[in-house]
């Protein structure tokens, strides 16, 4: 069992490149074979090492591993020089010398007359060369009969030799196309299993006729239905991030990526939280679904919320502080990031979002809601807070449990419930309405800066006073 990935370096990871990797991945994980990543990097203008270099990243933080490779075409054209060679030798290619005028007027004519354009295979039998034209090198596809797909998705698919023409295998600058050396790469590398997506679904016609001219062992074809966007279209950018590495950047686990794409077309029951071992020993590409699935943001999220919750603190550290840095926040500023993971995750759907919900963990000076600031700090709770001030000042072992014995005396001193108070107090030392409990949220504010705030908002509340 031997599967592959073979990305074109002109462009970004996108969803739909991963969720054909990772199909490919677990296919040959789940029967204990071998998964090959192969560059396909013939197209020399578009592609770029920006782009190879994304999808490296972009496989590596996924956990995408691979046995063999990355294997890159432009390092492979002594291969298939010889291999176009010896197809030319045998009669199965040949040189076309048409000009692109001469072609156009072809196809032209073609439409016109109803039919399907196609080239008409008139430089099959020419013998001369033509001067000032640099030739293309063209498979000769068989005239009658069939091709077959076997797909292990799709069934079985056919299509009728005589709607194929002769395929280009190699341009008029000697470079060898992406049919070309998909199907040797193939070959030489071993693969038993294609998985690719269903837009190569008419390419498999023109390769299955490639790997039998060209004596090849043919693989297992598993072609994918495309990702749509909710609304029905295909997935585009105003679906969502086309780059995975922007829900890196966003703050969405690898794990919690890898869980959703899995499941866009594939299921086991009605199971929705799968860990990757259980992928592993579940996945079948057979299994996969004939018909498309539509990419639904909100229930990546709600998937992603999952994996914060049930993840251990100490691996989400380093994502979180990365998200810290990306909002420009110091983490050498503020409490200790397992303790604010553990506090706050509960409210958070992505690191990004937990990130900006404890910015005033990690900052000095730090803004309050206007109306958060209006409906809790009136200037009844002048009097409470300086005793609350007074009492958290006396506080040496800044713990939960003493910053709440604190709060409760000074609720207590002016005949407050603790609730009356605490709400105030979190405007005051957050600049909002939510956080986790008071005394968990002043402990990682800390000492200095609570008691900052605190000061602040009594001298806010001051000044409501004497406007009024």
């Amino acid at each position: 069992m031997k599967t592959r990935f073979a990305p074109s370096p002109t462009g970004y990871l996108h969803i739909g490149g991963v969720r054909t990797a990772l199909f490919s991945w677990l296919h040959a994980r789940h029967h204990g074979g071998q998964f090959v990543l192969r560059i396909e990097d013939t197209d020399r203008e578009r592609s770029t090492q920006e782009s190879i270099d994304i999808i490296l990243e972009g496989l590596e933080w996924l956990g995408l591993d691979w046995d063999e490779g990355p294997h890159y075409q432009s390092q492979r054209s002594e291969r298939y020089a010889e291999q176009a060679e010896q197809l030319l030798a045998e009669g199965r290619a040949y040189r076309c010398y048409c000009t692109k005028d001469e072609l156009d007027a072809m196809r032209e004519a073609q439409v016109a007359r109803g039919e399907n354009p196609r080239y008409d295979g008139r430089c099959r039998d020419r013998q001369e060369a033509r001067d000032g034209v640099d030739p293309v090198v063209r498979f000769r596809t068989p005239d009658t009969g069939q091709v077959v797909i076997e797909d292990l998705v799709r069934g079985t698919v056919v299509y009728e030799n005589d709607m194929l023409d002769d395929l280009v295998i190699v341009r008029p600058d000697g470079s060898p196309t992406f049919h070309f050396c998909n199907v040797i790469d193939d070959a030489d590398m071993g693969i038993t299993h294609v998985i690719r997506g269903d837009d190569h679904l008419n390419n498999t016609a023109r390769h299955l006729h490639l790997i039998e001219g060209m004596g090849f062992d043919r693989p297992v074809f598993a072609h994918l239905p495309l990702i749509m966007g909710e609304d029905g279209a295909k997935l585009s950018k105003r679906h969502g991030a086309v780059n995975v590495l922007e829900y890196r950047d966003e703050g969405y686990l690898p794990d919690a990526v890898i869980n959703y794409l899995a499941r866009l077309g594939w299921s086991h029951g009605d199971q929705e939280v799968f860990s990757r071992d259980e992928l592993i020993a579940l996945f079948d590409i057979s299994d996969a679904n004939a018909s498309a699935s539509r990419f639904s943001s909100e229930k990546l999220t709600w998937l992603n919320q999952q994996y914060i919750m049930a993840a251990d603190p100490d691996a989400l550290v380093a994502p979180f502080l990365a998200q810290l840095r990306s909002a420009n926040l110091d983490p050498d500023n503020g409490p200790d990031p397992v303790r604010v993971i553990t506090g706050y995750r509960e409210r958070a759907e992505t690191l990004r979002q937990l990130a900006e919900t404890v910015a005033y963990l990690y900052q000095d000076d730090m803004s309050v809601d206007p109306g958060a600031a209006k409906k809790q700090l009136r200037p009844v709770m002048i009097e409470p807070f300086r005793t609350l001030t007074e009492k958290l000042s006396a506080v040496t072992d800044w713990q939960a449990t003493a910053v709440h014995a604190a709060v409760d005396e000074a609720a207590a001193a002016h005949e407050l419930k603790f609730g009356k108070i605490g709400q105030p107090v979190r405007v005051a030392v957050t600049g909002g309405p939510v956080s986790p409990p008071i005394d968990v949220t002043l402990e990682l504010v800390g000492r200095e800066r609570t008691l900052a705030r605190l000061q602040a908002a009594i001298g806010m509340m001051e000044a409501r006073a004497a406007a009024s």
